[in-house]
Order: structure tokens, then sequence, then C-alpha cells
């Protein structure tokens, strides 16, 4: 479904865990090397934790060494939008799920091919349903 959700973020705020509201609402991150699936092998998709739309195959995750699960590339080229950060005084592009606007983490062009990229995510953001 790509149906935009548009729920106020008092809405998600009364039916998120804390942590997950701060790092989907307020821009915040996951410590590294603190998500059980960080360097995943196995197979299924990741989706977003917020709001359940599909996000990553499990088959796109690659080990970056940085301590956050990392992707070459998004399920669907309209899984996730890219959005300028200026914060933190650099400029970097975030990713935010594109049916709920959650904030999932940000994309670099330091990653593997065949895209050259790393979506690097905070793992509170996803769920993953093993195949």
């Amino acid at each position: 479904d790509t149906t935009k959700l548009n729920v106020p973020k008092s809405e998600w705020k009364k039916i998120l865990s804390p942590a997950l509201y701060h790092i989907a609402f307020e821009d915040g991150t996951d410590a590294p090397f603190t998500y059980e699936y960080t360097d995943y092998k196995g197979k299924g998709t990741y989706y977003c934790a917020v709001c359940g739309n599909p996000l990553y195959d499990a088959t796109t995750e690659f080990h970056s060494g940085t301590g956050w699960p990392s992707f070459y590339q998004p399920l669907t080229p309209t899984s996730v939008v890219h959005v300028s950060d200026g914060s933190l005084g650099m400029v970097r592009t975030a990713i935010s799920c594109s049916r709920c606007g959650a904030h999932l983490g940000h994309v670099f062009d330091d990653g593997p091919q065949p895209t050259g990229l790393r979506y690097c995510m905070d793992g509170t953001a996803l769920d993953l349903v093993k195949k």
C-alpha cells in the first residue's frame, strides 16, 4: 500500500515506544552495534517499524563495519524518501519512510556495487520478517 499516512506526531507519540518515537519523529539515532540484526545474512524483508511499509530486501544488506544495519538499495525506488539534512553542521541526505514520513537513517556514497550507496539505518526503525 503506497497511500501516504497523515497521522499527527501527537498521535504517533501515544502509539509508539519512546525509543521508536525519538528515532522516527525527533531524528534520533541508535547507539552503534545495538541492533539485533545488524549484519543479518538470511532472507527476509525489513519493514518500517512505525507503519509496516516494506523498505529493504535482506539480501541487499551488507557488513559496513559502522554498527548500523546497512543496505545498498531500497526495496523499490518509492520505498523511501531522500531529504536534505543540514544538522550537525554538514549536509547529509536523510532517509524517511515514504508512507509515514518516519526518519530511518541516512544514505552515503561509500557503499558497495552495484549502487555504490550505503543506506545506514537505525535498527529501532526497522522490523525484520525472516523468510
